[in-house]
């Protein structure tokens, strides 16, 4: 087990109960299913598209099931035979009426969990600060609280465990605070840098969740979870400066920026979207700081637990600098984004569809030719028009997109349902396809698909397949208007990854060159 992802030793063994792990694609599911699996669980995952656990390497050990939170008929079968039923999600950011999903969603999951005879849930929510009305807090927060409240009345003994920053790597508040502090020597910022918090390593949140499966049937309560330090915004981004070797940041507050404001700076600077850096901002507007420390009654902390900040910061640290990060705040989908599947048939009653696609020979062996594809994005870059990309994923920031830079897990490998820079990869047979579905602003669905095979001759092929399905005349008008760059954007993609492919290979430029079988032609 990792030092950072797993709980300790001490927690008591599973026995063979099953655990329903909900939000198993999300950051904090992703790294609990293995987890309970390594303590002796079984677990059965309930994910809205089973197919984005399939390359996880914790998937073939667990069951995985289709289903929504919001579907009761998925829900209530997925509860069949479940001991203990892991809350992890909610609709922060699927629009104005967020709290009203949440609400419905949990009575859900509670009915379902009770009419089942499960022993016990297990909801990870957010610490609210002491004294202020929840009709002062943050819609996220206000939400938090009242799916706890949800839980903890539902006949089945529950446990709510309330975090403030959690600290890991890939999570959204760590990336947050490690591309503010690395890009900005000198910042201005909101005046909730000076609030103070607890954060806590996602070593011990996973601890406390596993922990808390085991509790005696009469606990159903909040317990508070945080580390050993209690510090402001602005001191934990100075002792990330000191972790990571950085000088000393100088850093200037100012009342002027609003929560909203506060959420377009950060998703300028980080890679974090506005739609989720808001609730983060939000939260940290009032003092979240533990009351209690009474779950250690029921899960007692290891010698040296919980960690303290320097610790998860180097943790954390190290494990993005090693590329061995398990999750990321992005694996779960972008709310609103689209899950629609490539549709197969061109002609479907659907409307037009639209296609660039693009040939050629390539001088280098398949496997040389799939890595390169495999490769792609992130530090990578897109090979063809860098501006262009650019451009395209500042526009997609500004109007609250995803834009570039979530950048990609792991340098050389892709897993099916992970994101990759504005696109998300919907299918991937290794040494053969790589198949990306968009998540940027788009009036319309779009994917990009690349495939690596051999002609009739034998020789090794790279075939390319833009694909956009308009919605209404504006999306008619946007493929339109962009057709006359594909030649530099989809062409040169094209002529660059087969020449890097051929130069990793150590190819000979003896004039056998790369054959050019370039098609470009938008089919409606």
């Amino acid at each position: 087990m990792s030092g950072e992802e797993h709980p300790t030793e001490s927690t008591p063994a599973g026995d063979g109960a099953l655990a329903l792990v909900t939000g198993a694609t999300g950051y904090v599911g992703g790294r609990l299913a293995p987890a309970l699996l390594d303590t002796g669980y079984r677990v059965r995952a309930l994910a809205r598209t089973p197919s984005k656990l399939r390359d996880l390497p914790w998937a073939e050990r667990a069951e995985v099931v289709q289903g929504d939170v919001t579907d009761a008929e998925s829900v209530r079968e997925a509860m069949r035979g479940v001991d203990v039923a892991y809350y992890l999600v909610h609709a922060l950011g699927t629009g104005s009426d967020f709290e009203r999903t949440d609400r419905e969603a949990a009575g859900i999951f509670a009915r379902a969990a009770r009419d089942a005879g499960v022993r016990r849930i297990v909801y990870l929510g957010g610490l609210t600060p002491a004294g202020v009305p929840e009709s002062r807090l943050s819609p996220h927060l206000r939400s938090r609280a009242e799916v706890g409240r949800i839980l903890l009345d539902s006949g089945v003994p529950a446990t709510v465990l309330r975090a403030a920053v959690v600290l890991g790597s890939g999570s959204a508040s760590f990336e947050m605070l490690r591309y503010l502090t690395e890009r900005l020597p000198l910042m201005i910022t909101p005046s909730w840098v000076n609030t103070r918090m607890q954060p806590v390593a996602v070593r011990d949140v996973l601890a406390y969740l596993v922990g808390s499966a085991a509790m005696p049937r009469e606990v159903n309560r909040t317990f508070d979870i945080g580390g050993p330090d209690v510090l402001t915004y602005r001191e934990l981004m100075q002792r990330y400066a000191v972790v990571a070797r950085l000088p000393r940041r100088l850093i200037l507050p100012v009342p002027i920026l609003t929560p909203q404001l506060s959420s377009h700076w950060i998703g300028l600077v980080t890679p974090v979207p506005a739609a989720i850096a808001r609730p983060l901002a939000e939260s940290l507007r009032h003092e979240v700081v533990c009351r209690e420390h009474d779950i250690a009654e029921y899960v007692p902390d290891a010698p040296g637990r919980p960690l303290g900040v320097d610790e998860a910061l180097a943790l954390a640290l190290r494990r993005v600098q090693d590329a061995q990060v398990a999750t990321r705040w992005s694996s779960a989908s972008v709310p609103g984004a689209p899950s629609d599947p490539l549709p197969t048939d061109p002609d479907w009653s659907g409307g037009s569809l639209y296609e660039d696609r693009r040939e050629r020979l390539v001088d280098a062996s398949p496997e040389a030719l799939w890595r390169v594809v495999e490769g792609i994005g992130g530090e990578h870059g897109w090979y063809s028009f860098p501006l262009a990309w650019a451009v395209r994923g500042r526009l997609d920031r500004l109007v609250g997109g995803v834009g570039l830079r979530r950048g990609r897990r792991d340098a050389q490998h892709l897993r099916v349902g992970e994101s990759l820079d504005f696109w998300r990869v919907e299918e991937i047979e290794p040494g053969r396809l790589l198949r990306l579905r968009a998540e940027m602003r788009l009036p319309g669905l779009a994917w990009l698909e690349m495939t690596v095979d051999r002609d009739e001759a034998g020789r090794t092929r790279y075939r390319q397949r833009a694909v956009f399905l308009p919605r209404g005349l504006l999306g008619q008008a946007y493929w339109w208007s962009i057709s006359p760059f594909h030649a530099a954007v989809f062409g040169g993609m094209a002529r660059n990854i087969a020449l890097t492919a051929a130069r990793e290979e150590d190819a000979p430029g003896t004039g056998r060159g790369t054959a050019d079988g370039t098609v470009s032609h938008p089919t409606p």
